[in-house]
């Protein structure tokens, strides 16, 4: 019951900040860069989040979660184009722009389902592979992704897929309000509820066991294969909505936003937050974000600076900043 109440609380603090955002963005309070930085924001709590699943709570070493991003991404924008843009490959639009706002969740949630079966990719190999061996598969299919993507010419390959601006200027038609900003609030709140949910399950503690000790775990008749699908098919699902949502906030993707560098910002995120924390996830996109902002200027010379913070991070807090804490776990009269 208390639980319930406590998550009841969260939901309601989150609806009112959210609504305090679109207030501020529809009244054009919060101009056009300041809205696409806490859009970023929201994308990048999902994608930190998400990995956390695997590198986190189940002690795993993926380093491919931008190859599942990049899966969402192009599975929702061509939906999207082929349904509601008229399009020089797909011809004129199959629907009309009244099924946008209905359509939209459902597409993204299509790229997610997509993402999450490429995740079998992954998920399967690690049955019988951890650590570096598992790492090197994850690695392999980000750029097994990144090379199909590339060689498919009817979505562009190399040089990228666009026609997705037109769907969000369609959105923008309807009632005049900032769709994009409602949807990127909207599958953030929904996707660390999701995570939340699931590491508090028995499946949750099942792959907390599989990360303290596997051989124990199935001693004590955890169905390791079991959890290890669905956490790498959660994880990998989420990615994908995040990526779908990415794709329609630039309104252009190309095979080379989804490389292994885009994969590091994400593995960036989840250690400087803390492994197993789902607050520091959060904590940490948000502080990642605004950082990697502040350091644009410096263009190449960032990717100097980014590395080098995390080394002295490993050196001095190797936890991250929560740990394996959560927020709640500050206020000991909260954790009922």
């Amino acid at each position: 019951m208390l639980h319930s109440l406590h998550t009841c609380r969260y939901w309601i603090l989150y609806a009112l900040f959210s609504f305090t955002i679109i207030f501020g963005v529809h009244h054009e309070w919060v101009n056009a860069y300041i809205q696409l930085i806490m859009m970023f924001i929201g994308i990048n709590i999902i994608l930190s989040s998400s990995l956390n699943i695997i590198n986190g709570y189940m002690g795993e070493f993926s380093c491919g979660h931008a190859g599942f991003m990049a899966v969402g991404a192009y599975v929702t924008s061509v939906l999207n184009v082929w349904l509601f843009a008229s399009d020089r490959v797909f011809g004129p639009a199959v629907l009309s722009g009244n099924w946008i706002l209905l359509l939209f969740p459902l597409t993204l949630l299509i790229g997610g389902l997509a993402a999450a079966f490429a995740g079998l990719l992954v998920a399967i190999p690690s049955f019988n592979t951890r650590g570096d061996y598992l790492a090197i598969i994850t690695l392999a299919v980000n750029y097994i992704v990144k090379s199909s993507i590339e060689n498919i010419q009817t979505i562009g390959g190399a040089r990228g897929f666009m026609g997705m601006r037109k769907v969000v200027n369609a959105m923008g038609d309807v009632w005049d309000i900032p769709w994009m900003m409602i949807f990127v609030l909207i599958f953030t709140g929904f996707s660390v509820w999701v995570i939340w949910r699931f590491v508090s399950s028995t499946y949750g503690k099942g792959i907390i066991a599989i990360r303290e000790d596997e051989i124990a775990a199935e001693i004590m008749s955890v169905n390791t294969q079991q959890m290890k699908i669905t956490a790498f098919m959660l994880s990998s699902g989420l990615a994908g909505i995040a990526g779908g949502l990415f794709a329609h906030v630039l309104g252009y993707i190309n095979p080379g936003s989804f490389t292994i560098m885009k994969s590091t910002e994400i593995m960036v995120m989840v250690y400087l937050g803390g492994m197993g924390s789902l607050s520091g996830s959060v904590i940490s996109a948000v502080f990642f974000t605004i950082l990697l902002e502040l350091l644009r200027p410096l263009q190449v010379i960032k990717w100097v600076v980014i590395p080098l913070m995390l080394i002295l991070l490993m050196m001095f807090r190797p936890e991250g900043i929560m740990g394996n804490r959560e927020i709640r776990d500050f206020f000991p009269g909260k954790r009922k």
